[in-house]
């Protein structure tokens, strides 16, 4: 069963993207989910939160170079956890081993569930990875 007060952040300027992983973490039983389609946004609820987010998934090229993402993403105490997509694009900086589980760098251009189920198997230890994969249409 899934803790349902975890408060999750999907950061991505494009709506479809944004709906997308909202519906996989709906479907796997995550409801306090956040979308976000711009830095202001972004910066607004994490810098403004009375609770910190227990997970941020950001598209790489969100902030446009307006920001480091990777310095605000370690540094910044209102996110727990952290998982930048299309990392590659972005050419991030490698990640300190002692920050690895904090902040997760993937290459590919979405998640997909099988990701996000793994992710969520490691931050929501209540509810352990079984390996079954939910069907997306």
């Amino acid at each position: 069963m899934s803790n349902k007060s975890l408060r999750i952040l999907i950061a991505d300027e494009q709506h479809f993207n944004r709906l997308r992983v909202e519906r996989w973490f709906n479907q796997l039983g995550y409801y306090r989910v956040a979308p976000v389609q711009d830095l202001e946004e972004l910066l607004s609820l994490v810098e403004y939160g009375c609770q910190p987010f227990d997970l941020l998934v950001i598209n790489a090229a969100l902030p446009g170079g307006k920001l480091d993402l990777l310095d605000f993403c370690l540094d910044n105490r209102q996110l727990d956890r952290v998982l930048i997509y299309d990392g590659q694009q972005a050419q991030l900086p490698p990640i300190p081993p002692c920050e690895q589980q904090k902040v997760q760098v993937s290459h590919a251009s979405l998640p997909d569930l099988l990701s996000i189920q793994r992710l969520m198997a490691i931050i929501d230890r209540q509810r352990p990875f079984v390996g079954t994969v939910i069907s997306v249409r």
